[in-house]
């Protein structure tokens, strides 16, 4: 319960502070929106660095090569709430997750989000949908990278099940012709969801598989390029997970 007190606080008091860095961000992207843009992204990783330290998460992290210098579409399984922490403090460049449409309602972490490209879905209303995933795709051709969790929710059954991908995710990659690349994360759940409200100690494995690209790919094969990319993912994680 100590780790999950001290990490509660260390939010609360970083989402007050934001508005003071919400000043500072607004008057650097007046003068340099990139600047703005890199900088924003700098303190949410090393927010998430901190809560990530204070839960006591190990991470090791295979396959880091396989992350393009372009924009692409990262891919990757869902098991905890701590899926977003670890994969963001690995980006390099700019790169905004998809999340569902409850985290626009957190005042703070909403301005956040919007500052580093991340977009809100809402899974029942479907012409919403269409919207957000054609917006990704500009943001792609702006350079940003998105990273989306195609099971379209958080996947609470065994450790090493996924639910089906929605193939609409990788129209994003489709329309671009960006890289997709799978990303996969081993044992995140077991540090809050399997024990809550307790955080423990864990050790996690995020691995990037090899950038997929569509030109590359038959009409068939891009049809179904979201359960080609569940095999990846599904086949890795049942590897790492005998790493743990």
């Amino acid at each position: 319960m100590i780790r999950f007190i001290i990490a509660v606080l260390f939010v609360v008091l970083f989402l007050l502070f934001s508005y003071i860095l919400f000043f500072i961000e607004w008057i650097v992207g007046k003068f340099n929106k990139k600047a703005k843009d890199i900088s924003s992204l700098r303190i949410v990783q090393w927010a998430f660095r901190v809560v990530l330290w204070i839960s006591g998460v190990k991470i090791t992290v295979i396959g880091k090569e396989n992350m393009p210098k372009e924009a692409a579409l990262y891919v990757g399984n869902h098991r905890g709430f701590f899926d977003i922490l670890i994969a963001y403090v690995q980006c390099e460049n700019l790169t905004g997750f998809v999340s569902k449409d409850t985290m626009n309602k957190v005042p703070s972490f909403r301005v956040w989000m919007r500052y580093l490209y991340c977009l809100f879905l809402d899974r029942k209303d479907i012409k919403q949908g269409m919207k957000t995933i054609l917006q990704a795709i500009e943001y792609v051709k702006q350079g940003v990278s998105i990273f989306i969790f195609p099971e379209g929710t958080r996947n609470k059954g065994e450790e090493l099940s996924m639910l089906p991908f929605k193939e609409g995710s990788f129209k994003i990659a489709l329309k671009t012709g960006c890289p997709i690349v799978p990303v996969s994360i081993n044992n995140t759940a077991d540090i809050f969801e399997n024990h809550l409200p307790r955080i423990k100690k864990t050790h996690v494995i995020l691995e990037y598989g090899k950038p997929i690209y569509p030109k590359d790919l038959d009409r068939e094969e891009q049809k179904h390029i979201g359960a080609t990319c569940q095999k990846i993912i599904e086949d890795t994680i049942k590897k790492n997970a005998k790493k743990i």
